[in-house]
């Protein structure tokens, strides 16, 4: 973090000091909400919850090195008490991001923002330091806190946007305003809330509108939605994608028996070949987006291809891939889903299989998906028919309708078991998964079905090691 004098930070966000809090005290370490990450020279946020209330553990996070807590209230313990802590976050990430020298690197989507985020850390932290969110840190607080990670020797930020309604990207950019903003796609993700694709669109479509005229606008050609937005902005645009106008072209993908990609790629720069090690072909549009991005700050193709080429995972439970030491692989993919990313991963899964493995697809509810729900939910069942999955597990009473659109599909060869949740589909994979079979695991966040991931995995052999990367 850039260093912050408590009395400035008071002075930022219209604060005033309590409890003993030294007007003369530095923040220096980590902005915190939890205390129990708490760092010597760490400001703790005091977040109230249904259950917690943040203000309860303020002495707690000064005895263990914080100058500071951020609260509403008085704790007892030196606070900077404001009228709205998350508001105060805001004025402070915005403070100190406009005193910096960082340029902003801004990626939303439906689907693919963590992964392309992951791999523009990569690429610019290969070129200069850099700093990216942990995870999904992708909100009204998340976002915030990440930009408040900069310190004066930081040249890229990268952030990612996240809109559950109109106006919430807008906020956020109000907070961390991008140079270069990366649209990957317009999806069926949070369909209940905005209605329609094309009202996702408006939403994400935010952060092309927020870019200063000197800035870039990164987006893809083969979705119309997202190519539409460059009458959105003044800044400049740069496009990826397979279609021949893409400013930056992806050519002859092909994939491995691991689901890794190797593809040729056009660019403004020069032509190059990169191989993938991640699993899962839609990752070759999330890094041709990384490109892109990369080479509307002048980071030199060489670099970029380099830094692509040595990423070998993501954020976790995202495509991760697992080899116990019989030989069953389990791919997690269960931090989040809706439609287009299910059917991404599926589509790595029947790729990644062989041999005489069979696939296994454990799939749990998409949330957020509004009146379509069931019907979205039949599709992705009827998609992985099609796509030959030889074992189909649905999770959960909200997921029924996938296990019904599997079954429309007469000429499966297939099965389809509905369980009524995670523990009875991890006794039924377990019991009947065999040495070689695949196993993918995906449902929103809020399923958890990464335990049934880790379960299988437990089951480890003693002082066997596998891996497939």
């Amino acid at each position: 973090m850039i260093p912050l004098p408590l009395a400035k930070a008071a002075a930022i966000t219209a604060g005033q000091l309590a409890d003993g809090a030294d007007a003369d005290a530095v923040i220096s370490g980590p902005v915190v909400i939890d205390s129990r990450r708490v760092q010597a020279g760490s400001l703790f946020v005091c977040l109230e919850g249904e259950r917690v209330d943040g203000h309860s553990f303020a002495a707690s996070a000064v005895a263990a090195g914080a100058v500071a807590a951020l609260g509403t209230r008085a704790t007892g313990a030196p606070t900077l008490v404001v009228d709205d802590t998350q508001a105060a976050l805001a004025a402070l990430a915005s403070e100190l991001l406009a005193a910096s020298a960082c340029r902003v690197v801004g990626v939303t989507g439906s689907s693919g923002k963590t992964s392309t985020k992951d791999l523009l850390a990569a690429v610019f932290g290969a070129d200069a330091p850099t700093v990216a969110p942990e995870n999904s840190f992708n909100n009204e607080l998340g976002l915030p806190l990440t930009v408040l990670r900069i310190t004066d020797e930081t040249r890229t930020l990268v952030l990612e946007y996240s809109a559950r309604g109109v106006g919430h990207i807008r906020h956020l950019c109000g907070i961390a305003r991008p140079d270069i903003a990366i649209v990957l796609n317009v999806g069926h993700a949070h369909l209940g809330e905005f209605g329609s694709r094309e009202g996702i669109a408006a939403a994400k479509g935010e952060l092309v509108e927020s870019l200063p005229d000197d800035g870039t606008a990164v987006l893809n050609a083969d979705d119309a939605l997202v190519a539409a937005m460059r009458s959105r902005t003044r800044a400049r645009s740069l496009t990826f994608g397979t279609d021949t106008t893409a400013d930056v072209r992806i050519e002859a993908v092909e994939t491995d028996r691991l689901a890794r990609a190797r593809f040729g790629l056009r660019t403004p720069a020069g032509n190059a070949d990169i191989s993938l090690q991640l699993h899962g072909r839609h990752h070759v549009a999330n890094a041709a987006a990384a490109v892109a991005a990369a080479l509307a700050a002048d980071v030199p193709l060489a670099t970029v291809v380099e830094a692509l080429q040595s990423v070998t995972s993501l954020s976790p439970h995202r495509m991760q891939m697992r080899e116990r030491g019989d030989g069953l692989v389990v791919i997690d993919d269960a931090y989040n889903a809706n439609p287009d990313s299910v059917r991404a991963a599926l589509q790595a899964l029947v790729g990644i299989t062989g041999g005489d493995g069979r696939s296994w697809a454990v799939l749990g509810v998409m949330r957020e998906l509004g009146d379509t729900s069931d019907a979205l939910h039949a599709d992705v069942g009827a998609d992985a028919a099609r796509l030959g999955v030889d074992e189909l597990v649905i999770v959960g009473a909200d997921a029924a309708a996938m296990a019904e659109g599997a079954q429309s599909v007469t000429e499966w060869q297939g099965r389809v078991r509905h369980v009524p949740d995670a523990g009875v589909a991890t006794q039924l994979v377990a019991t009947e998964s065999r040495p070689r079979d695949v196993v993918l695991v995906k449902a929103s966040n809020s399923e958890q079905l990464w335990r049934l991931a880790d379960a299988l995995m437990e089951q480890v052999p003693a002082g066997a090691d596998g891996g497939r990367g």
